[in-house]
């Protein structure tokens, strides 16, 4: 079946407005999606006609948010193929991946284990794990790379030694765009006995994605790169490892029973999600994986590698441009700079223009100081962007770049 790619962009208001007076060309996806017209509507109607918090009442409209809340859950779960009572709701990646610090890592390591990290990794797949080793006693080992930016595996493999008890890494690298094995990681890291803890804020938008098929321990993703609500999220795990975990946070609905003596705490995943949830953020969620879904992640996956090798191939004309990341397995981020302008001159230029690229760190110190830049230009594309805009992307460069050589 042939798709309408412009009709499907036609699904997202914003992109319709002008900046400067110019068309807006948004290139900065992997900041934060844009939303379609269903995932707007759901929101609004779910305030509109069945607001009320979830678990708490038996009327009619407590029933209508709890079922739509649970609801999203299940069809989260269907569209990772996982069980929708191993998926924990919550803010974002950030809050997941602390959920597993504090819950699983910090009563487990102790002085002389080894938390692996890779070189890539954002900054929310970084610090908790800092915070545990300085409070446990464990230490931080670095996993590099090859000069393309993809994971050197051999190194991998050989910094997996008996003492690390937890792996971390990004299914896709939010600067460099590499795509990392990460189920043969991850059945590596089990052969050793490692828990394996997948980042996959950046892979979950773009491609198909079998949580199950890859293995892992821990699988955490964000909702509003889904095209989803801001503050919406979740963490797949194990169901023996959510069973064992203590809660990260206590309060009303992530219990059974409350006594001054002692609490029963509640079953998984709802043992980690005390207090009101974001309801209205979740069924936008929802309604955000259903309109995926009726794309087909497929062709989703297929039209970014084609909007990415038409972007690829035209900067790459850009006297003095460097693109950084250049694995063979890639997404559609592309992280550039141009010698002698500095990436927030660029940026500033560029919006001007009409365009929308993110410039800065990218939440990655440690990457961008393995690059030996200070900072870069990101411009990350989605289904919903054309190739019309790539031209008039490229355009715009050429015109800043007269500016500010």
């Amino acid at each position: 079946m042939t798709i309408d790619w412009t009709k499907i962009r036609a699904d997202f208001p914003l992109l319709a407005r002008q900046v400067h007076g110019k068309p807006l060309i948004y290139l900065d996806s992997a900041n934060t999606a844009q939303k379609p017209a269903a995932v707007i509507a759901a929101v609004d109607t779910f305030y509109r006609q069945h607001n009320a918090n979830v678990s708490r009442a038996v009327h009619q409209l407590g029933s209508e948010a709890t079922e739509a809340y649970e609801g999203a859950r299940r069809t989260l779960a269907a569209f990772l193929h996982v069980r929708a009572d191993e998926l924990v709701l919550c803010s974002g990646t950030t809050f997941a991946l602390n959920l597993v610090a504090y819950s699983w890592a910090l009563p487990r390591l102790q002085p002389g284990d080894v938390i692996l990290v890779t070189r890539m990794e954002h900054h929310a797949n970084i610090v908790p794990w800092q915070l545990v080793a300085q409070r446990t006693g464990a230490t931080l080992r670095v996993a590099e790379l090859r000069p393309d930016g993809s994971l050197d595996l051999d190194a991998l493999w050989a910094a997996m030694t008996p003492e690390v008890k937890l792996l971390a890494v990004a299914h896709v690298s939010n600067v460099l765009g590499t795509v990392n094995p990460v189920a043969a990681i991850c059945r590596e890291a089990a052969r050793r006995g490692i828990v394996g803890v997948v980042d996959g804020s950046q892979a979950v938008p773009h491609m198909p994605v079998d949580i199950a098929a890859i293995g892992c321990d821990f699988y955490a993703a964000t909702g509003h790169k889904l095209c989803g609500p801001t503050g919406t999220g979740l963490l797949w795990a194990k169901r023996e490892h959510l069973q064992a975990m203590p809660p990260f946070l206590g309060g009303g609905e992530m219990i059974k029973e409350v006594r001054f003596d002692g609490t029963v705490f509640n079953d998984p995943p709802h043992k980690f999600e005390a207090g009101t949830p974001n309801i209205a953020g979740f069924v936008g969620l929802g309604a955000a994986v259903d309109y995926l879904s009726a794309i087909g992640m497929d062709a989703i996956q297929q039209r970014e590698a084609e909007l990415l090798a038409h972007a690829t191939e035209e900067l790459l004309k850009i006297d003095g441009l460097r693109i950084h990341g250049t694995a063979p397995d890639k997404a559609a981020v592309i992280s550039f700079s141009i010698d002698g302008i500095h990436s927030h001159d660029l940026a500033t230029l560029l919006d001007l223009e009409g365009v929308a690229v993110r410039s800065g760190q990218h939440c990655a110190h440690p990457l961008l100081q393995w690059l030996g830049v200070g900072t870069t230009c990101r411009a990350s594309l989605a289904f919903y962007n054309t190739h019309d805009e790539i031209d008039a992307f490229v355009a715009a460069l050429h015109k800043v770049k007269r500016l500010l050589a």
